[in-house]
């Protein structure tokens, strides 16, 4: 069994990236968490207009609609101001490439 190994020297970039999933789900985290919020100071009473009194899970699954999308859209914001920034800290180094071949005699 004969090995033959080639090198290469090539530059590549560096740069803090923010992970992005990370970012998202925070986001959909905040979003449930304000949900419960605004489920908790919500009145529950029936109001003169309408003889309809919606029950507390139903108020937080019709806020969690509208909170859990606005939180993952402010969080991807968030991540991509700080993907714009991070270009600022890109740094060029030296990288080497090694390939070995090995072949059966």
């Amino acid at each position: 069994m004969s090995q033959s190994a080639e090198h290469q020297t090539t530059e590549a970039r560096i740069r803090p990236v923010p992970r992005f999933g990370v970012f998202l789900g925070l986001g959909a985290v905040l979003g449930v968490i304000v949900a419960g919020i605004l489920t908790a100071v919500g009145s529950y009473e029936k109001s003169a207009v309408i003889d309809v009194v919606y029950p507390p899970g139903q108020v937080f699954g019709f806020a969690l609609l509208w909170t859990v999308p606005i939180g993952i859209a402010l969080a991807g914001t968030v991540a991509l101001i700080l993907e714009r920034t991070a270009r600022r800290h890109e740094r060029t180094v030296r990288v080497e490439h090694e390939r070995v071949i090995a072949s059966d005699d």
